[in-house]
């Protein structure tokens, strides 16, 4: 059968549009934000964590009161208009004192995060890139480290240096990155044989220009969840050391020193140690519930 031209026949495009939907993709970013905001414990957590956040550093300033100022006719008041969590054993106000020692426990909390961002990443990536000899004596001295307790570590070191602020924050960089390099190690020895390196290698990228820009933040989801679940543990540290008095110094008002000052006088005050108790434990469940959402959120095989 022969076909000629006139067999065909023009049809007009449409002026209309064949569909008005579009598809839009969805970055790995946002995807984790979506999946982190349908977790309502930890968006709890991130708005507490915000809101205490905000009152350690305002609320001193604005509540009337000062937090080592003595007051011995107003000792031992129990909670009212004018003070809202009552009063110490000196006439303190104890809501003052609360938010005081919220600035030391949450900077102590961010100071560890910060060293495992820095100390913990690079140990644990320089570890896992190099591999081999390098890699085994590296991951050997963690192990020594990490076969100590580190609550027992720290404690020792505190014996060693004396209570005080900047003595918690020493203690705790020696320790507290061990965790982190392990982690990061282990991510670093997984993704290290990807095709994208091999690329950057090829070009002649630097060893250090691959680990810094490519490596550890394709490790961002892992150091994130650790990081933050990093926080609480350091803030209860310190807290567990100011309680047993190797902490903080008087007059500084951390929430260990508080709660150790508020047993002594349990049975006949007892609010004395409530609000320091309340505002650790609600303080490290609202880290661990971000934490917690974090993993879930960040994990790519919980994608949809």
């Amino acid at each position: 059968m022969h076909i000629t031209p006139s067999a065909f026949h023009r049809t007009p495009f449409p002026q209309e549009p064949l569909s008005t939907a579009s598809a839009t993709g969805t970055s790995y970013w946002q995807d984790a934000w979506r999946r982190l905001q349908n977790n309502k414990l930890a968006i709890a957590g991130l708005i507490f964590i915000l809101l205490i956040t905000l009152a350690a550093i305002a609320g001193p300033h604005f509540s009337g009161y000062s937090y080592a100022d003595q007051n011995l006719p107003e000792a031992n008041q129990p909670p009212s208009s004018m003070h809202w969590f009552g009063t110490d054993n000196l006439g303190r106000d104890l809501m003052t004192r609360v938010l005081y020692g919220a600035r030391i426990s949450l900077s102590i909390g961010i100071a560890a995060s910060l060293i495992n961002l820095t100390v913990g990443v690079l140990y644990g990536g320089i570890a896992g890139y190099a591999g081999g000899r390098i890699d085994n004596i590296m991951m050997r001295i963690v192990d020594i480290l990490y076969g100590i307790p580190l609550l027992l570590y720290v404690i020792l070191l505190m014996v060693v240096l004396g209570p005080g602020l900047l003595n918690i924050f020493l203690a705790l960089g020696l320790v507290y990155w061990l965790g982190m390099a392990r982690i990061v190690r282990g991510q670093i020895l997984t993704i290290k044989k990807q095709e994208y390196v091999l690329a950057a290698r090829l070009t002649g990228a630097s060893s250090a220009r691959i680990l810094l820009r490519h490596l550890i933040p394709n490790s961002i989801g892992p150091i994130l969840i650790t990081t933050t679940l990093a926080i609480p543990e350091a803030i209860f540290t310190e807290a567990f050391l100011s309680f047993i008095g190797l902490g903080v110094s008087a007059p500084m008002a951390s929430w260990g020193v508080l709660a150790s000052e508020g047993v002594v006088s349990l049975r006949s005050y007892p609010f004395q140690l409530l609000y320091p108790a309340l505002a650790i434990s609600i303080t490290m469940l609202s880290f661990n519930f971000l934490g917690d959402g974090l993993r879930d959120s960040l994990d790519p095989r919980m994608r949809k």
